[in-house]
């Protein structure tokens, strides 16, 4: 693992990151790069497919917006060959959820470089745009500026998105190239870090100049993991406290409209035909009333909870945290916190990080003898 500092000039760490994108860019072999960029037309952050250098000029990457996550789609840009290299800027999260699109051949690492940047967090979608007003990028500064400082982060009432405040992953660990901002000073450098094969071939393209990791960061992300995690294990104990029951977990899902809109945001469910989007939901208008006979009354639509179990048992294994799920619900379901509850314990279950890896594969699609004793009995 190789590591080099770049230096902040004035303190802009837009600027600079900025002008370290468009070098990545501007390397024989890079022909696109994939960042989020604030869009002329509207003030919102989008991610953008750049390949002119100077088009680089409204990135912002360290934003607090997470309108999609970018795993979508790199997985598009990546399905099939395209004899061009692309480097993306990815969150964490988008990492881990690209990682698992290629385990399940939804994607290929072949003509990609991974660049990660430490993670901030980001607020809601619709949060975003009511605090963000008109300056975009004076409120990215003080958003970057008050996270890397310990400072208060609401914003207007509003705070950070409940799944970055639960994510105990800020590090971009699968990276090829990672950004690093926590424990580092910011105001001066920032620390470029080559963490593959790949990512060196980069950094050497890149002729960056070798340094040491600033001896405080280890206690820096160590703090904010342990913080993060306290939260994560507050947030558990209260989701499950509140759907340990069909009757609770109704309650919970009562206002689902089966909108479906939480499965098409989800990064890491790829079924190119969902079941539920088939006949085999579009039930008889007799099967209705025979329902609503049963005890005089039936909530419409039917089938959200069968629905919101299905996809659990479908994707808990890789699901990756990003919150896109609540993000997209148009009735502020609190999806993420039971998705997230429901997937710690079964990756536990199977011992299986979604996203480690790409090395390690999915649970159920290897069999191993020694797996699972305790539930089936084996061996007893």
């Amino acid at each position: 693992m190789k590591t080099a500092k770049i230096k902040v000039k004035d303190g802009d760490l837009l600027a600079t990151l900025r002008e370290f994108f468009r070098s990545i860019l501007q390397l024989e072999d890079i022909s696109a790069i994939l960042v989020p960029q604030h869009l002329p037309m509207k003030n919102v952050v989008m991610p953008t497919l750049v390949t002119d250098p100077e088009q680089l000029n409204g990135i912002d990457p360290l934003a607090p917006a997470f309108p999609i996550n970018s795993a979508k789609i790199v997985s598009r840009l990546t399905r099939k060959p395209m004899g061009q290299k692309v480097a993306v800027v990815l969150r964490p999260c988008e990492i881990r959820a690209f990682i698992e699109l290629v385990k399940l051949k939804q994607g290929r690492t072949e003509e990609v470089v991974l660049v990660g940047i430490d993670c901030l967090g980001a607020y809601k979608n619709l949060d975003y745009t009511q605090i963000v007003g008109e300056q975009e990028t004076e409120f990215t500064s003080r958003f970057y500026r008050n996270v890397l400082s310990g400072k208060e982060i609401a914003e207007n009432g509003f705070d950070l998105n409940p799944a970055c405040k639960a994510c105990e992953h800020p590090v971009p660990d699968g990276a090829d190239i990672l950004i690093g901002l926590f424990g580092v000073d910011t105001n001066h450098s920032l620390m470029i870090q080559a963490r593959t094969l790949n990512g060196e071939d980069l950094y050497r393209n890149l002729n960056l100049s070798h340094a040491e990791e600033p001896p405080e960061r280890t206690a820096a992300v160590a703090s904010l993991i342990a913080e993060r995690t306290a939260y994560r294990d507050k947030m558990f104990a209260e989701t499950s406290e509140v759907t340990n029951s069909v009757e609770k977990l109704n309650i919970y899902l009562a206002n689902c409209i089966n909108c479906y809109n939480c499965r098409v945001a989800c990064p890491v469910c790829y079924c190119k035909e969902c079941v539920f989007v088939t006949d085999v939901f579009n039930h008889e208008p007799i099967q209705y009333l025979r329902w609503a006979n049963r005890k005089g009354i039936i909530k419409m639509p039917t089938d959200t909870v069968f629905y919101h179990i299905t996809r659990l048992a479908h994707m808990s294994t890789a699901c990756v945290g990003c919150g896109q799920c609540s993000n997209a619900c148009p009735n502020n379901i609190p999806v993420m916190e039971l998705f997230r509850t429901v997937s710690f314990q079964t990756q536990k279950g199977f011992e299986y990080e979604p996203g480690k890896s790409i090395e390690d594969e999915p649970p159920l699609s290897v069999f191993r003898e020694d797996e699972l004793a305790d539930v089936v009995g084996i061996g007893k």
